[in-house]
């Protein structure tokens, strides 16, 4: 097979686009990688938004900022009194710095690691061409063509920008903009309550910046059960995250050192301002310039590539993953994506379960779920039973002092099949493994019910919920 000509093409490298070019290469398939994703280096770096600026570098962030804050408000419950700490910027961000390098450079080396079939990327900018061929373009701006017989499109996503608070990288930034602050600001707006707004206006919170956060939607995180949000709200309130709902922002304007923010409430209209001023109203996909004439893929209205259910665009050979398709923007998601097409080109039985994709929002307490919320199930008709259980009440967290949050397990009133779990509360961004594995299998909850949990340990909080919708809880009253 000539240099040019491959079994399979992705356009993209981040999660979507990576795993589904090692387990494309894994099944013997030769694979070509095409991304034009540089660093903060200025360097070529694969791993896409993902590992680059966005899950990896956040949670980096995320956990250094929790070592700090725990030295003012978790140690001295422990008896435990630190004086006088300070933070060296250049070794906080540095941190995290490295963590990104480690990762990016291990694409790279898994990339050279498969076995008898490594991956070759290219980096450049891709664009699908008619026939299954993808026009690379250099950085110098030199072109070159490759041919596959497949074409699997996995570029991801970009955040979306407001028409008036365009990202300058100083004051008006976005999320890359906000893992590397040389300084903590004395005063952070942040538009958007959502995962990224939360999780980063955490980061900085913790550090001692004043976060206020304006949410133009009446509910906060509406996505996620109501009694799962209650409970995530006023932890946040505690905690000093100043979160206004059903705040439509309508102005951003710089001046000098500070940003004046205009919003509106019910209240009437309000001013506030900030130092900086962290947009996250969400991420839209990025296939701009991607399609060439002919090649005969579809977008829908939000610049979405139409696929079916296994990620197929309609044209011969020619598939979309991750991002730039429907569903949630999850690295996770995608990643399942990659695989699954991969493993369809081969011959082989993909699957991607979209029923239960678990969700993942990692504050302070953390959040996550899997599955229908009560309020779907109710919408829906479906005869529905909960259970519910309190970190409160489980020694493990008392002992860790991380009493805050609860599990909620949402079953069929008449089959008992779990339909939903919802989890807030400490590390559930691991404990919603085990209901993710539980629905996978159609699993009730007399099955979590009666599988044996070590004690003590975080995962009680799942077992006693389970039993908690037959009502018959051992460490609550019912």
């Amino acid at each position: 097979m000539a240099d040019n000509k491959f079994d399979v093409i992705i356009i993209g490298a981040g999660p979507a686009g990576y795993i589904c070019a090692i387990r494309a290469a894994q099944l013997g398939l030769k694979t070509a990688c095409v991304d034009a994703f540089k660093g903060k280096d200025g360097k070529q770096a694969l791993g896409g938004t993902c590992l680059n600026v966005g899950c990896i570098p956040s949670k980096a962030l995320l956990d250094s900022s929790k070592q700090f804050w725990g030295l003012a408000h978790n140690l001295p419950t422990h008896g435990i009194t630190v004086e006088n700490a300070k933070v060296d910027m250049a070794t906080f961000i540095g941190r995290k710095d490295k963590i990104v390098k480690q990762f990016t450079g291990g694409v790279a080396m898994l990339f050279k690691g498969v076995k008898g079939n490594p991956v070759t990327p290219f980096f450049g900018t891709g664009k699908l061409l008619k026939g299954n061929k993808v026009e690379v373009t250099g950085e110098d701006g030199a072109k070159q063509t490759l041919e596959a017989a497949n074409v699997i499109i996995a570029t991801g996503s970009v955040p979306i920008e407001l028409p008036f608070a365009k990202f300058d990288g100083k004051r008006i930034i976005d999320n890359a903009g906000a893992l590397d602050l040389t300084e903590v600001p004395k005063r952070l707006g942040v538009i958007g309550a959502g995962v990224i707004g939360l999780e980063l206006g955490s980061v900085w919170k913790r550090m001692g910046a004043e976060v206020t956060v304006l949410e133009a939607l009446p509910d906060f995180l509406g996505a996620a059960d109501q009694d799962i949000s209650k409970v995530a709200a006023r932890e946040f309130k505690k905690q000093g995250l100043d979160i206004h709902l059903g705040a439509k922002v309508s102005k951003a304007d710089v001046k000098k050192n500070a940003v004046e923010v205009t919003y509106s409430d019910k209240d009437g209209e309000h001013k506030i301002s900030v130092d900086q001023l962290l947009v996250a109203v969400g991420r839209r996909a990025y296939t701009q310039g991607l399609l060439g004439d002919g090649t005969g893929v579809k977008t829908d209205d939000r610049g979405r590539i139409e696929v079916d259910e296994h990620c197929w665009t309609g044209v011969d050979g020619v598939w979309a993953i991750g991002d730039c398709v429907r569903g949630p923007m999850l690295a996770h998601k995608g990643e399942e994506e990659g695989v699954m097409v991969a493993e369809l080109i081969a011959g082989k039985a993909g699957h991607v379960d979209y029923d239960v994709i678990p969700w993942v929002i990692y504050t302070e307490p953390e959040i996550a779920w899997a599955g229908k919320t009560e309020k779907q199930c109710k919408d829906a008709g479906i005869p529905y039973k909960t259970g519910n259980f309190p970190f409160a009440a489980n020694g493990r967290a008392v002992a860790m002092n991380e009493p805050a949050g609860l599990v909620k397990v949402i079953a069929h009133a008449e089959t008992d099949r779990i339909l939903g779990v919802h989890m807030c509360g400490p590390v559930v961004s691991e404990l919603i493994a085990e209901a993710v594995v539980a629905m996978e299998f159609k699993g009730s909850s007399e099955d979590l019910a009666r599988i044996v949990h070590a004690h003590p340990t975080l995962s009680e909080v799942v077992h006693e919920a389970a039993l908690s919708v037959e009502k018959r809880s051992l460490n609550k009253a019912n």
